[in-house]
């Protein structure tokens, strides 16, 4: 088994998990430390949990209550692939503790699931300008919600917390050249990550990452317009911590890599054209 963490967080830790094993290898019993929910990504296993046995296959979660024991069988399929969030027990008292929900064992491909699992995914390889905290709680809320069948309603905004989330937006804009997280951003609203991203979100309409993402791109945008800095320089003045992130995200938004945008807004309207007569 390779695992590979990909996030660190107080409230929720993010790791990739790739598993080799086969028919001819040996079953053991293993342990859930934390709650979790395991996305599986690519391939098939099976597991005994609390007296049931489970098929999962692409799109299937595995869910993970502390101190229950399973055991993983490849029997017809070598290998698999998951990605897992692990959660706090603050965040999971905030979303739903329920001990039959945690103790399910396994919740097979349900769309509500699968289509927050693949966008996690996409986060996870930087295709996605969500934060994989953000889409992580997401993921999670989600699960509870389908699996004890309720309708989570809106939340109520009022004047202060609206207020609350456009400030915070603020704070955002002015330090968006640093690093930033989902908890830090929360703290600045004083509530909750959870009950921020909930907030944020249904306010302004977009993630905290998102619009964190968005504004470095705003400032890169217009650092490659007005000035003679280098691409790198730019990609590491607005906040990205890697030049081939950057690229990638420019490119996405922009439809041009940060080069292109350069060499268009100094007066080659060619390459603005080439991308409107792509469509």
């Amino acid at each position: 088994m390779d695992a590979t963490s990909l996030l660190q967080r107080q409230l929720i830790s993010v790791s990739e998990f790739r598993c080799s094993a086969g028919p001819d290898d040996k079953p053991f019993v293993e342990r859930h430390s934390d709650h979790s929910i395991s996305y599986v990504r690519k391939g098939s296993f099976g597991c005994h949990s609390r007296g049931r046995f489970f098929e999962l296959v692409a799109g299937s979660v595995l869910v993970g209550h502390p101190g229950d024991e399973y055991v993983c069988t490849h029997v017809h399929v070598c290998g698999d692939e998951c990605l897992s969030f692990f959660l706090a027990p603050e965040l999971v008292e905030t979303i739903g503790d329920r001990t039959d929900i945690w103790q399910i064992g396994v919740a097979p491909p349900l769309p509500e699931l699968m289509v927050l699992g693949e966008l996690a995914q996409a986060a996870a390889d930087g295709r996605s300008d969500v934060g994989l905290d953000e889409v992580g709680q997401l993921f999670a809320s989600r699960f509870v919600d389908v699996v004890s069948g309720r309708a989570r309603e809106p939340a109520a905004t009022h004047a202060r917390d609206r207020r609350r989330a456009v400030e915070t937006a603020l704070w955002i804009e002015a330090h968006s050249h640093q690093q930033i997280n989902l908890e830090q951003a929360a703290g600045q609203a004083d509530i909750s990550p959870f009950h921020f991203l909930r907030l944020f979100s249904g306010v302004l309409g977009v993630t905290p990452h998102q619009y964190l993402v968005r504004s470095r791109l705003r400032h890169a945008a217009r650092l490659l317009a007005d000035g003679d800095v280098s691409i790198t320089d730019v990609a590491y003045d607005v906040g990205f911590g890697d030049l081939s992130n950057f690229v990638r995200t420019f490119h996405r938004a922009a439809g041009v890599s940060p080069l292109r945008f350069r060499q268009a807004s100094r007066g080659d309207r060619k390459i603005f054209q080439e991308r409107l007569a792509l469509h």
